[in-house]
């Protein structure tokens, strides 16, 4: 089912998320979470290379992306043993609880939306 908000609706919609994500500890950055929602929502296998060419980014940028989010265990790195020159993305369970909980904030967001 295709949902239709004006301009005005999705922008408070970004916003109450935004802030929510801020009230419950989040400190993602934009970047950060589109390279964790990468990571999610698209079939692995992920390495740096793949994300820095699918996000348009260079892989310094995707790699400290990655450094944080391994730090928070939303994902963890392992080198690729078929070719050495490649780091694996790995999804996480805290990552996916994490991810869900996105899900779930964006959700109870939109209901609250005025019509």
């Amino acid at each position: 089912m295709a949902v239709e908000l004006r301009a005005l609706q999705s922008l408070k919609l970004w916003h109450d998320v935004h802030l929510a994500l801020v009230h419950q500890g989040g400190d993602l950055s934009s970047r950060q979470i589109a390279v964790l929602l990468t990571i999610y929502l698209e079939a692995p296998p992920h390495t740096v290379r793949g994300l820095a060419r699918k996000l348009n980014v260079t892989k310094a940028v995707i790699t400290r992306a990655l450094d944080t989010l391994g730090k928070l265990d939303l994902v963890s790195r392992r080198r690729d043993e078929a070719d050495r020159r490649n780091v694996i993305i790995q999804r996480t369970v805290a990552g996916a609880l994490a991810v869900e909980r996105l899900g779930d904030t964006i959700t109870s967001r939109a209901k609250e939306l005025p019509r």
